[in-house]
């Protein structure tokens, strides 16, 4: 039976893993490798991509500033998030605002350690991703719509880090890029709408705060439709194997999500429509797989 020391030190460990959010870390490390492997360099073998220490290294600084951004989010948001996340915040709590200080600045410091040892350019990007986190937690998630767009932005980062490791510039990467980048401004607006009271409270010029949520279910409804028309295109121009079942099971999602949406008045039913978008965009992750089923069998034999 556990003393109530090490329950106290477990508390604590849980706190430290919901403040980094280390299953997001964890998904975004595996979806750089899947997209290394299937999309970036797809004539490169498995073992080549997974035993290149460079590349090691670079997932590595990615998720390290993943990380430190969740952290300083964390810093910034506490008093808002007690009004939004309050059990997940209690959680959160157990880890003092100095320690989250120095793990933000101990982990932005590995990340650009570990980066220099593969180039001097990628520590430079990394350099400028950190800075890219800490202005928006300060300044820029404040701000009506740049937040939104800035937050997008920095969350599909890491994939850029991939793209120029193996100067892939194929029509292909931008259309997955983009269907991407849309789904994470989607999920960017409904959190929004899910926060509206403790945004209110503190002043954060969000789109519902400032314009009203009418206005938010517009601007997703037409993201919605974007993302459906790129979708199409992708699935209908480029070779993506049976990746396109993934991808018609989006539409299926997108419309179903337009129709929720515009019958939702309540923090819950954005809280499941924020889960949804998150399920999605996690499920593309694997989703990769599809795009050559034989293919990782073929490179590891």
């Amino acid at each position: 039976m556990l003393s109530r020391k090490n329950k106290l030190l477990l508390l604590k460990l849980f706190g430290l893993f919901a403040v980094v959010r280390g299953y997001n870390v964890m998904v975004l490390a595996l979806a750089q490798y899947l997209a290394a492997i299937y999309i970036f360099s797809p004539d490169s073998s498995v073992r080549e991509v997974l035993f290149d220490p460079h590349f090691f290294l670079l997932v590595v600084a990615s998720s390290l500033c993943i990380a430190s951004g969740y952290i300083i989010n964390s810093f910034y948001d506490a008093e808002k998030d007690l009004i939004n996340r309050p059990n997940r915040t209690a959680l959160e709590r157990l880890i003092s605002q100095r320690s989250r200080l120095f793990a933000y600045f101990s982990l932005n410091f590995a990340a650009v350690f570990a980066a220099v040892f593969v180039s001097f350019r990628a520590a430079v990007f990394f350099g400028v991703y950190i800075f890219g986190i800490w202005i928006y937690s300060v300044r820029l998630k404040k701000l009506t719509l740049v937040g939104n767009l800035f937050s997008a932005l920095l969350t599909i980062t890491p994939f850029f880090a991939v793209f120029i490791y193996y100067e892939n510039f194929q029509e292909v990467i931008f259309a997955h890029a983009t269907v991407l980048f849309l789904f994470l401004l989607m999920r960017e607006f409904t959190k929004d709408l899910e926060n509206l009271k403790g945004d209110l409270v503190k002043n954060y010029r969000t789109i519902p705060v400032v314009y009203g949520e009418q206005i938010s279910k517009i601007a997703i409804s037409i993201l919605s439709a974007l993302t459906i028309v790129i979708i199409l295109i992708l699935v209908n121009r480029f070779p993506i194997g049976y990746m396109y079942l993934y991808y018609y099971g989006c539409v299926a999602i997108l419309l179903f999500l337009l129709v929720f949406l515009w019958k939702s008045k309540s923090k819950i039913h954005y809280v499941l429509l924020h889960y949804l978008l998150k399920t999605t965009i996690v499920s593309g992750v694997f989703s990769i797989l599809l795009i050559d089923v034989d293919l990782l069998l073929h490179k590891i034999f």
